[in-house]
């Protein structure tokens, strides 16, 4: 009984309960009103139709009066008196004595107002002290008589009583209603809630695989629970990608840091003066930039996905940015050998970070010239080895560039956009293996996507933004 009484009280503190409990509030006030109207206006109606019916007759009455004479009239109000109903008539002469009626006497209140009003009377054979009430009018008769002329309204006061009734009972049951309604709409949402407790304290005691269950509803409650599991997702996704770094920071700077401490060793042991001390340092200032370089772009990264730099975001023209961009790298592929195509749309434009969206595009030229680079000897004359793209395709902005390297298995494509993955084929390349993760953070920083595919040979990555007008 107390788990009862508990649970019972949990229902009634909660949110839902207090909400479909003041629905219900105002449903029952607004009912009454509404009620209360309907009954003040059919008992109005019914007192109205009496009064009227009162008036005609008594019209009626008065002119038969002046045009029959005293006892033909008296003869009338008899006969009208013998029919079986609600009407109700005394006639009197001058000195009160009854003449006719089915009244057992006559009420003086009524007689004596010129409008008329209620008065009781008990009828011919209740039992004594069983009063009714009735509603009558004086009618003006000659020769000194008096002629009251009344209906019996005890059937419209039981009608009256029982629509009374019934409203009444109509509200307690509508009452009780709302009350278990309210119990029950609380009981189902707090146990739904609970579910999303119980789930969260699941992945507060360290299980981030627990997700909160969806009904398929499509209510508000499952709308919470994939905003939920959606967030979840990406925490677990966050911690992965965090425990990751670090195993990866652990075993990819360990060499770095190995080399350069090696450098300044054998700068200290060697005896080659002031020049070999001085290439020591240079040497030992190089891997300390990569070192730095490496720290940056990771710190970027983190930034990136934080979303911290969207303030930042402008219009501009894709293709030109793209175009500026490959053309620096020109140079870069020609000394490597290589060659590099441009092919851009003009007037493509998006709202984003030109400086990441330009970093990004460069981290993809520099990769590919890269890994092109070793298969340069292979490739046929006047074949490009690096291609850039940029154009307007089903909506969207497309970033693609493209290379002749050794390119990425299908199965390994998801895995090389994660920070510090080097994939065996690109272990022998200088690198740390944050270019492509760089790409993937800018990408989803602007709400976009990217993806690897196989060029056939090499690899093909293509960065795909939302356009100005669109993104939102």
């Amino acid at each position: 009984m107390t788990a009862l009484s508990d649970h019972i009280s949990r229902t009634m503190s909660t949110q839902a309960f207090r909400l479909a409990a003041a629905s219900a509030t105002a449903f029952l006030i607004v009912a009454a009103l509404i009620v209360g109207a309907l009954f003040w206006q059919t008992n109005t109606l019914l007192t109205d139709h009496v009064v009227e019916e009162l008036r005609g007759e008594a019209i009626e009455l008065a002119r038969e009066a002046q045009v029959a004479p005293p006892e033909g009239f008296a003869e009338r109000i008899r006969v009208r008196s013998r029919v079986n109903g609600t009407s109700l008539y005394y006639l009197a002469d001058a000195s009160g004595a009854k003449l006719a009626g089915n009244l057992p006497a006559l009420p003086e209140d009524v007689a004596g107002s010129p409008t008329g009003g209620v008065f009781r009377y008990t009828r011919a054979g209740d039992a004594p002290g069983a009063e009714r009430l009735a509603v009558g009018l004086p009618v003006a008769v000659a020769s000194g008589q008096r002629l009251v002329v009344g209906r019996d309204i005890e059937e419209q006061i039981a009608l009256a009583d029982h629509i009374k009734r019934t409203f009444l009972w109509g509200f307690g049951v509508l009452a009780i209603a709302a009350v278990i309604a309210g119990l029950a709409v609380g009981r189902t949402v707090l146990r739904r809630v609970e579910t999303i407790n119980a789930t969260t304290r699941s992945i507060m005691a360290g299980d981030l695989a627990r997700r909160v269950p969806v009904t398929g509803r499509g209510d508000e409650l499952d709308e919470l629970s994939e905003n939920l599991n959606g967030m979840l997702d990406r925490i677990e996704q966050l911690m992965n990608g965090l425990r990751e770094v670090s195993d990866n920071i652990a075993h990819d700077l360990k060499t770095p840091l190995n080399r350069l401490r090696n450098s300044a060793e054998a700068a200290l042991r060697e005896s080659r003066g002031a020049e070999g001390y001085r290439e020591g340092l240079e040497g030992a200032i190089e891997k300390a930039d990569d070192l730095i370089k490496t720290f940056n772009a990771l710190l970027l990264i983190a930034r990136l996905e934080a979303g911290v730099v969207e303030e930042s975001a402008e219009v501009f023209d894709l293709g030109k940015l793209v175009r500026d961009v490959a053309e620096l790298y020109e140079p870069v592929a020609e000394e490597a050998g290589l060659m590099l195509s441009i092919e851009v749309e003009d007037g493509i434009e998006v709202r984003a970070n030109r400086q990441l969206v330009g970093q990004a595009v460069a981290n993809l030229a520099d990769n590919a010239i890269k890994y092109s680079a070793e298969a340069a000897a292979e490739r046929p004359a006047g074949e490009a080895a690096v291609s850039v793209k940029a154009r307007a395709r089903a909506g969207a902005a497309e970033i693609s560039v493209g290379d002749r390297g050794p390119g990425i298995e299908a199965k390994d494509r998801e895995r090389a956009l994660r920070r510090f993955v080097r994939l065996e084929k690109s272990r022998t390349q200088p690198g740390t293996g944050l270019g492509l993760s760089l790409v993937a953070a800018v990408t989803r920083l602007h709400n976009g996507s990217v993806r690897l595919e196989d060029n056939d040979p090499g690899l093909r990555v293509v960065v795909t933004l939302p356009l100005a007008a669109q993104k939102g």
